[in-house]
Formats: structure tokens, sequence, C-alpha cells
């Protein structure tokens, strides 16, 4: 498989990865050689050091000094974030559990506070390095400081407000699952982890964010996934040095192959369903926490038209409905080009009753048609674009009044012909039928420059842009797979779910060009039908 070409990381990111490496290394040394912030307290005391990390939270309202006395005297103190920290879990495990500690022993003490088992809170993480516990604070969790020790210890308390889980809005489905990602990462993993229930499902972590340290997941199936590109998504993520990651588009403009494409080269779905089925079949996810929604690598041409509802209904009316939206795609790349070009240079190929009623229609309309087909395709985005910014109650209406109102005293007035208005609402209707929104917003940027060169060579100048976007998608690969396949190049075995879904029990393979495990199923699924059949 021809994989993107790796290149020498820069000074930069050596030096990172070299300063990375040694603070792990550090980590796991002894604490008397761990390096520490030079501006931390020499000394143990207590005050000093919450002095030191009042500074570092200077001006931030929501941090809370929880300060308080031991049985023993031991004076201590907790630092969380108001809001997004459990105060029932700070209150009931924390708190009760080390002030009602009294050892027998005072020197028993210290063992016991910085025992993992002390307090009943999971995942508690003893540290020393006091940058760790800014970081642990800002990720919700408790720390702990001890007069007279240096020791710190971390305790995960997070809990804020986060949003249901709920239906995805953008991609509803007659018969299929109903539960879409929400903005918690954790909670987005979980949807995943339900349906594969299979240690062989892996999900790392990274932080991306020199200022928001934003976590991603990258998640795929060990045994399935190419362990190529699982090293190949990883490192392009280690060259991501940006302030902040607030949402999935940051990553996917950073990683995609050719950025300067119109094509997109990853696939963004809101669909836990679709992720699921993604990595089934070999490829990657990525979750960005704070995003609902994930990151599919590698796409294809064929996969972006293709909807989650193809593969619940049944298969034959599934098959049907690729191939309208295959019709619909080219009707809304170049219906008004062909408009244009024949209108102009070709009126022979028109019948002649049709090319009467369109020399009426445009008898007084001032301009020519390429002009006027700008006019009301510009006019079609203003309004589709106003009908999603404007609130919802009133949205639809908009359009609705806009479409109507508008092009019918355009027509009356005698700015644009009753053909073209017709033909620019069935190319906006087609350009709806296209399921990823990415892939049809591409498709209509297109239709401009293919209707410039249709006003000025006819047919000879759709068939030049056809090429030239012929040449460019058989040249474009998402983490080195074709855009076209398994067209281009073609593959037999991989138009197994392309143009027409398969029945279930006949896709008895992956796509071959992404998957290190071909085989999908065994050899027959149905057959308790030819079982059947001998018995009788």
């Amino acid at each position: 498989m021809s994989w993107w070409r790796r290149k020498e990381p820069n000074k930069r990111s050596n030096k990172r990865s070299k300063k990375e490496n040694s603070t792990a290394s550090s980590q796991k040394s002894d604490p008397s050689t761990y390096q520490v912030d030079p501006s931390f307290p020499k000394g143990n005391s207590l005050e000093d050091r919450l002095h030191w990390y009042e500074d570092k939270f200077k001006n931030c309202s929501d941090v809370v000094y929880r300060r308080f006395n031991l049985r023993s005297g031991k004076k201590c103190a907790l630092i969380y974030l108001d809001g997004m920290t459990d105060q029932k879990t700070i209150s009931e495990s924390i708190l009760n559990t080390l002030l009602n500690y009294a050892p027998e022993d005072p020197s028993d003490f210290a063992q016991y506070i910085f025992d993992d088992e002390s307090v009943t809170v999971s995942q508690n993480k003893l540290i020393y390095d006091p940058n760790h516990g800014v970081d642990g604070v800002m990720n919700a969790s408790v720390l702990l400081l001890v007069d007279g020790d240096t020791r710190m210890m971390l305790y995960p308390a997070a809990s804020y407000d986060k949003r249901s889980i709920e239906e995805p809005p953008n991609e509803a489905a007659i018969r299929g699952p109903r539960e879409g990602f929400n903005e918690n990462l954790d909670v987005n993993i979980t949807l995943i982890r339900r349906r594969i229930r299979s240690s062989d499902f892996k999900s790392e972590i990274i932080q991306v964010g020199r200022v928001t340290h934003t976590k991603i997941a990258i998640l795929y199936i060990e045994g399935i996934c190419q362990p190529d590109l699982v090293n190949e998504v990883k490192r392009r993520l280690s060259f991501i040095d940006i302030d902040g990651v607030i949402s999935s588009s940051f990553v996917e403009e950073t990683i995609e192959d050719t950025p300067f494409s119109p094509f997109p080269q990853l696939l963004y779905t809101e669909r836990a369903d679709a992720v699921n089925a993604s990595l089934l079949e070999g490829r990657i996810g990525i979750l960005v926490d704070g995003t609902p929604s994930a990151l599919i690598a590698p796409v294809t041409l064929t996969m972006l038209m293709q909807a989650s509802e193809d593969y619940y209904q049944r298969f034959i009316a599934s098959s049907w409905i690729r191939w309208i939206r295959y019709i619909f795609l080219f009707i809304s790349l170049l219906l008004p080009s062909i408009y244009i070009a024949v209108t102009t240079f070709h009126p022979e190929m028109i019948p002649s009753k049709l090319l009467t009623t369109i020399t009426v229609s445009r008898e007084i309309v001032p301009f020519p048609a390429i002009l006027e087909a700008l006019i009301m395709e510009i006019s079609f985005e203003a309004l589709r674009e106003a009908s999603i910014r404007i609130p919802k109650s009133i949205g639809q209406a908009v359009s609705i009044i806009g479409a109507l109102i508008i092009g019918t005293a355009a027509v009356q007035a005698g700015i644009v012909s009753a053909a073209m208005v017709i033909i620019v609402s069935v190319t906006g209707i087609a350009s709806f039928i296209i399921p990823n929104f990415a892939l049809g917003l591409s498709f209509r940027l297109l239709r401009f420059p293919i209707m410039i060169f249709a006003s000025i060579f006819g047919l000879f100048g759709i068939a030049c842009c056809l090429i030239i976007f012929y040449i460019h998608l058989i040249n474009l690969k998402s983490f080195g797979v074709p855009y076209l396949s398994p067209i281009v190049p073609f593959n037999k075995q991989g138009l197994a779910d392309t143009v027409y879904r398969p029945p279930w029990w006949a896709i008895k393979t992956r796509p071959p060009l992404i998957t290190s495990n071909i085989r999908r199923q065994g050899n027959n699924s149905r057959a308790w039908a030819t079982d059947k059949e001998e018995n009788e």
C-alpha cells in the first residue's frame, strides 16, 4: 500500500519529542532527581506551596482552596475547580476519609494518606511535579497538598453538565439507531464500546493544543486495521502545534493529504453506528473532546455517497436510492452548465417545440444565459445560507417565501426566465440529495467554474472541466488510499458495496486497500436454507 511519504520532523518537533521523552523518563525515576519548576518553593511548607499555586491561578475565580486540619494536627489543603468537580465526592470520599482517620502511630499517616487505597476514589495519582498538579486541576481533578511533605495526590472528581444523548439532527434515520455523539469524549467512546465488545477495540488518548490541552481519541480495531495506518495517523497528529483545538475541523484541515482540494478527505459523522461500521471495515475513528462528531479515515468518494439508512433498509431499495443519488449528483453539478451551453452554442440539440418555449420565455430577459444563471444561483445560495442563520422558527418560512415570491417576481419582472427558475430549483433540490454535506458543498462550488467555461466554450468547456476534475480525483488520496477506489484503480472485489448495496450475507470481504484482515464473515451465512432443502 502506498502510504504518505514519511517526512523528517523539523528541529522544533525533535526538541519537543526529546523534552517529552526526558520528562516521561524522569517521572519514573527517583523523586529526589525529579526536575521540578525552578519557581516552585524549595521547602515543604504548605503555605509557600499554596502561594505558588495561587499565583499560578491568579484571577481564576472558579479555583477553590480548601484548607483543613487532620486529627493529628497535620495541615492539608485541597485545590479544585468549582463547577467542574463533584462536591459529593470531595466531601464524602476525600475529606471525610482523611478527617476521620486517627493513626495510632503518627509516622504511619504519611504512608496512609499517599496510599492508593486510602481514599475511595479510583485512578488516584501520586505526583511530584507541581505543573502536573496544575494540569490535573484544569482537568477537573482534586489536588491534595500536605504540610511537611513534597508529595501530592490527584483525585479524579470530574462532574459537569453535559448534553444528553440525542438523535443526530443532520443524519436522521428512519429505521436505524437514534444515538448521536455529544460534546463529552468519555460518553462518545462509551457509545462505540457498547457495540464493539471486544478487547481488540483500542482507544488511545493524546493531548493537543498548547493552551487548551484538548484530548483526542484514536479509535481502531486491532487485527482489522492496518498498523501502518495507525502509525501514520499518530504521526500526523504529533505534528499539530497550535494554541487550541476547539473543533474536529482543526484536526481535519491539519492532517488531510491535500489541503487545497475542494473535496473532503475525511468523513465526519455524528452517528456512533457509522463509526462502528467504519471501524469494522478497518478504518480509523478520531474523536475530539468538545465536538459532537467523529472523523473517519481513510475515505473514498463512493463512501461519501453512502448514508447510514442504506444499511437499515432492504438492499433492493437501498441500491435504487444509491443510483438516484449518483444521477442527481451529476444533475447538481452539470444541469445549469448544460442549459447555458445548449441555449448559447448548440440550440440545434433542443427539440423545436421546447426551443420555441425557451425562446419565448427569454424574449423579455435582458441578460445573457450565464448572467441569468449566476443571478439565480447566487440568490439561491443566499437563501440557503439565510435559512441556516436565522431562528429555526422562521427559517423554513423565509426559505419558502424567498423561493416562491422572489422567483415569481423575478420572472414577471423579466429579470430571469421561467426555464432558468426551473433549472436552478431542480439543481438546488439535487444538491440536497447528496448525503455528506461537505461533499455537497464541494460540488456546489465547482458548479460555478463549469458554468463560466460553458458560457465561453459550450459543451467543449464542460468536457474540459470534467477532464480536469477527473485528473484531480484520480490523483487525490486519503491517507494513501485512492479517492476513486475501487473504481480507479479498478478492483472487482471492492465493488461489492459501492454503487449498489448487496445483501448482508453477500458482503463477505472488507475493502482490500484498507484492512489487514479482508475476511468479514464465513462462506455462507444463509447455509440454513441449503441445509433445509437437503433435509426435505
